[in-house]
């Protein structure tokens, strides 16, 4: 099974991996630098736009190299306000070879008003963590769930479990397809 992700970032090409095993035996896994066409912190269903974005872009690299892969994902971090707080999440978007297409998204988590207050303002999230935490391209480790879990839950597992989350319909494609 040969997956291409819209993104060169380890953290989540590894979810690909971690997610896809759970489906299938062998899984193989290429990540590509792609544009996500919205902006660095995308917020509400911008963040999935995003992760359609990129799935689409791999696909198109797919078609252009002839690299026969079987899906694509697109993963893009984002935040939403609802019920008056502020949330991060990953958006996940997965095509197959026929443009079948499906949604899902990794837990919500609430973030300090006071990052969501900079983040509005058109920062990106890995960045003011990157300032809180004084690392370096945080969100290629633990991201910003590291950080708040203590460790606990990294930025991989988050995306693993939206990932899973987003191949429910090609479990059951009678139900959806």
């Amino acid at each position: 099974m040969k997956i291409l992700v819209g993104s060169e970032n380890p953290v989540k090409i590894e979810a690909v991996r971690e997610a896809f095993s759970e489906f299938f035996e062998e899984v193989e896994v290429l990540g590509f630098k792609v544009k996500s066409g919205v902006p660095p912190q995308p917020m509400g269903e911008e963040t999935f736009r995003g992760a359609e974005n990129r799935a689409k872009a791999v696909m198109e690299i797919d078609s252009e190299h002839k690299l026969y892969a079987d899906f694509f994902v697109g993963i893009e971090g984002g935040i939403v306000r609802i019920i008056g707080k502020w949330f991060a999440f990953g958006g996940i978007c997965i095509m197959d070879r026929k443009g079948k297409t499906s949604f899902g998204t990794s837990p919500l988590f609430q973030i300090p008003d006071t990052i969501a207050t900079v983040l509005v303002r058109g920062f990106e999230l890995g960045h003011v963590m990157d300032r809180i935490t004084g690392e370096k391209d945080s969100k290629r480790k633990g991201g910003a769930i590291g950080y708040f879990t203590k460790g606990i839950m990294g930025r991989k597992d988050l995306y693993k479990s939206g990932i899973i989350a987003a191949f429910v319909p090609f479990l059951n494609q009678d139900l959806f397809y």
